[in-house]
């Protein structure tokens, strides 16, 4: 296949490429029953003209893709990069959620000055960015007295990091945490001035539902969008999904929620699920699955024996019903997953492999696109249409069998229609932080 080369400027026409119906926006294109159309892409000043059907034969000044696939820029709405790359200094000893906690817990207090947060944060966005991610969600550790450090460093990435990665961050505490009034205000008030948005870590308390109702009050009170960490476990009685979305349409609140992991509900008798499920969707609540992470986490047995499940939530059910659902890339080279690299390909090939996105593939490739995009209220990204910044990723592949067999290592990321340099930084570059 003849190599392809993108120009550094001027408007070019794009012939040929192979795209997910899904991810495009008002064109009639007929897809194929794996979602996939062949089209032509105009691109002028940077942006996407428009994207028609592929002519029979390329005009000769066009650049002839035969056929490989092209998807949008991706958009990861739940990442740990504050976390990011301390395992070689803090392993995890035996791969579970408990030892993953404790690891995490015991770097922070010893480690996390800003300088370390900043560098590791930063070398996340690097590769996140050559794997040709455009906007990305953070969420930051933000127990006392770690929010005073990781708060301003984020704020200060964000602005460096504009035009190339959009950054959102949310905060992380644990449920207990809100019950701290002057603590958790000034938290709400440290988040807002840096718009973020609120979050925590939900876990089956007693008081659950009166704190889930001051943090949800909180959030509607000062204009916050809410992301939760829920039912991380295989405890089918953590419920907290279903606790939070009985809040949020009690409390009647009109902001954005996203929850992330829900993994209990595949535990729980059909009945249970599916009446939590008719919540979720009527509160118009968001959920995003974490699939790699949540693999290797959860059933995790240190006896020798195999895991029975894994780990993930009901996304085939959720999106039946309507409720918007993502993927994401979660923890990468920390106590909670040894492995990643922010690269939304491999999240959704291990995702299309784990929760049987394929046969068919219908529009399941929006969950790494438009829907994040939609999630974390972003206009202009996650799709293929008129006047959009041209900012997407071209592949060798031709069709999923080809673009989910391999790593795809020579992409070609494009961001407001030219080629970017995409080296990934080396890791020896944080050698020096490695040091215990």
């Amino acid at each position: 296949m003849a190599e392809i080369r993108i120009p550094s400027g001027g408007d070019y026409t794009l012939a040929r490429a192979r795209v997910p119906v899904s991810v495009t926006e008002g064109y009639e294109i007929v897809a194929d029953p794996d979602g996939l159309a062949l089209v032509d892409i105009f691109i002028n000043g940077g942006r996407i003209e428009s994207v028609v059907g592929a002519a029979a034969t390329p005009k000769p000044d066009s650049i002839d893709l035969a056929g490989r696939m092209v998807l949008p820029a991706f958009i990861d709405c739940h990442t740990h990069i504050d976390k990011g790359h301390i395992w070689p200094r803090m392993p995890n000893p035996d791969g579970t959620f408990p030892s993953a906690l404790d690891a995490v817990g015991r770097d922070r207090v010893a480690r996390w000055s800003d300088s370390d947060v900043e560098r590791r944060m930063e070398f996340s966005l690097r590769c996140a960015y050559a794997h040709g991610t455009a906007a990305l969600r953070t969420h930051l550790d933000s127990l006392p007295p770690q929010e005073t450090v990781s708060w301003p460093v984020f704020e200060s990435l964000r602005e460096r990091w504009t035009g190339r990665i959009a950054l959102q961050a949310c905060s992380l505490v644990t449920i207990e945490q809100v019950r701290d009034d002057a603590w958790f205000s000034q938290l709400v008030d440290r988040v807002a001035a840096a718009k973020g948005v609120l979050g925590c870590v939900t876990f089956m308390v007693p008081d659950l539902d009166e704190l889930l109702d001051r943090l949800v009050g909180m959030a509607a009170w000062v204009g916050l969008d809410l992301d939760f960490h829920a039912d991380e476990t295989a405890d089918p009685l953590s419920a907290s999904l279903d606790r939070i979305a009985e809040v949020v349409m009690r409390k009647r609140f009109g902001g954005r929620v996203l929850v992330g992991h829900c993994c209990s509900i595949a535990r729980q008798a059909d009945d249970d699920a599916r009446r939590t499920l008719d919540k979720v969707a009527e509160a118009g609540i968001s959920v995003v699955s974490l699939p790699m992470c949540n693999m290797y986490l959860q059933d995790r047995r240190i006896d020798g024996t195999t895991p029975r499940w894994r780990g993930v939530t009901l996304l085939h059910e959720m999106k039946a019903r309507g409720i918007k659902v993502a993927l994401a890339s979660d923890n990468t080279r920390d106590p909670f997953y040894a492995y990643g690299d922010l690269d939304m390909l491999e999240v959704f090939r291990e995702a299309t492999r784990i929760l049987h996105l394929d046969h068919p593939f219908a529009d399941w490739p929006a969950a790494i696109a438009v829907t994040p995009a939609e999630i974390m209220g972003l206009r202009g990204f996650g799709k293929l249409r008129r006047a959009a910044l041209a900012n997407f990723v071209i592949f060798r592949g031709r069709s999923w069998t080809e673009l989910l067999s391999r790593p795809e290592s020579d992409r070609i990321v494009v961001r407001s229609g030219r080629p970017i340099e995409r080296a990934l930084p080396d890791y020896s570059e944080l050698d020096d932080l490695m040091v215990a």
